[in-house]
């Protein structure tokens, strides 16, 4: 993919040019700045929502195919905030982006391009683009075990308060969050990050030095471990994280090197965090060689914490002073929702950088989270080419986190979570369901991204502060 595009072109001075591509700049999108709250350093970035802009809708909900924004920008989403719509068209003029931008039915503003966005480029990426939670994504096992057997195991004496604390014990949670010592599960897990990292010549210590004893666990923010039936009341277990401290600190370096050599070079962006990485350079080989090597991070992580779960569950079931229960996994599906992948699309090779989105392809298991009180899914995609092969990755946020806390009381987050075993807190105001988009007009607005195969429904929920 090297040589498409010629970062010695002119660069926005009033009109783009680039590979087929000419479009003239909006003007500076106003982001409203992140709410200090939020855990930057760990969680997929969500940039403060401003609540005095209505959403649009564009096209109605369900609507069969995307909205034509313009030739740069297709949009699924049929509820889109101004601001969220204005940044995605900034971010679809950058010259390398071909053939266009696809914006997902979850989409709100994030830090430099939107999340919700899928953005192929040539030649070029962008680190922002991709996320500061590099390979942020969810696992799901599906069991063997019914509802059933977990009424029978409560009404034995055994309350879901139980298997939720051991949970708990069992994966460090919070900002911060690591393991006193190496589990042996995690062992083989950390020797194939040791190895993959020694192959460029990369030592996540300069970023994390606790990268090794931040393996297996959560985080905070809008990251959880769920216990969940499906329409069968079949039990699913299911949880959201990523690369931790360690993924977030290789994206925010890499982003501020880019952001250096677009001053060094004097480009002029619309947004200093589309700054690029052009495609034949030593940062850009850098940058790919350390993404890479945080996702395969975020994906063993989300493993080692699904086998601790897996583990904890079987204890439960077993009853007080029983034998853990064995627990069969009928399915797992293990999924990004931040990364970077070369793929084809309509005939031409691109880095795809899903930013908030998952993989569609057709046949693709994939996992669509709502918040935690609502449905989340099962999907499989159904390869939709003209979406890039791809779809939502959850509700997306409909309120920043300090506006949650200010609209909505301790009693309404007691309401919403009615009938599941959660931490009783208001710590977590800020992740009420009603502060994310409605996740059934998410999953209508991808109607033709993916099938959902199945529906979960919460019965246990775990949260770091």
């Amino acid at each position: 993919m090297t040589g498409a595009f010629d970062r010695r072109q002119p660069h926005w001075s009033g009109s783009l040019r680039g590979p087929g591509i000419r479009a003239t700049l909006p003007g500076p999108v106003r982001v409203p700045a992140r709410t200090s709250d939020e855990d930057v350093n760990e969680i997929e970035e969500v940039v403060s929502l401003s609540q005095d802009s209505a959403e649009t809708s564009h096209p109605p909900a369900g609507t069969t195919g995307p909205e034509v924004i313009n030739d740069k920008l297709l949009n699924w989403a049929s509820l889109l905030e101004p601001a969220t719509r204005a940044q995605a068209e900034q971010t679809a003029t950058m010259p390398f982006i071909a053939p266009y931008l696809a914006l997902m039915p979850d989409a709100h503003l994030g830090k430099g391009s939107t999340v919700g966005s899928v953005i192929p480029t040539v030649g070029a990426i962008m680190p922002a683009a991709v996320g500061v939670d590099i390979g942020c994504g969810m696992i799901a096992v599906r069991t063997r075990y019914a509802k059933a057997d977990v009424d029978a195991v409560v009404a034995a004496g055994h309350p879901l308060s139980r298997l939720r604390t051991a949970i708990e014990r069992a994966v460090p949670l919070s900002a911060g969050g690591r393991n006193q010592r190496i589990a042996a599960t995690a062992e083989p897990r950390l020797a194939e990050l040791e190895n993959l990292a020694a192959r460029p010549g990369f030592d996540p210590d300069v970023d994390a030095a606790s990268w090794r004893y931040q393996l297996g666990s959560l985080g905070s923010g809008n990251h959880f471990i769920e216990v969940s039936l499906d329409e069968d009341d079949t039990v699913w277990l299911f949880l959201h994280s990523g690369s931790r401290g360690v993924g977030n600190r290789i994206a925010s370096r890499h982003i501020a090197i880019a952001k250096k050599i677009m001053e060094r070079e004097g480009v002029t962006l619309p947004n200093r965090d589309l700054a690029y990485l052009s495609e034949g350079t030593p940062e850009f080989d850098a940058y790919i060689a350390q993404m890479q090597w945080a996702q395969r991070y975020a994906l063993l992580n989300r493993e080692e914490m699904m086998d601790r779960v897996v583990t904890e569950f079987g204890r439960w079931l077993g009853g007080p002073g029983g034998a853990p229960a064995p627990v069969d996994e009928v399915e797992r599906i293990n999924c990004h929702h931040n990364f970077t992948v070369p793929e084809e699309h309509l005939g031409q090779r691109v880095w795809l950088s899903r930013k908030g989105a998952i993989d569609a392809h057709r046949g693709v298991a994939g996992l669509i989270p709502g918040s935690m009180g609502t449905a989340s899914y099962v999907v499989e995609g159904l390869g939709n080419e003209q979406a890039l092969c791809s779809s939502p990755h959850g509700a997306g946020r409909a309120y920043s986190r300090s506006a949650a806390r200010r609209a909505f009381t301790h009693d309404q987050l007691r309401e919403a979570m009615r009938g599941i075993e959660f931490r009783d807190s208001d710590v977590f105001l800020d992740e009420i369901p009603q502060a994310y988009k409605d996740i059934d007009v998410v999953m209508a607005d991808a109607a033709d991204l993916v099938t959902v195969r199945h529906t979960l429904r919460q019965i246990v929920n775990v949260k770091g502060d």
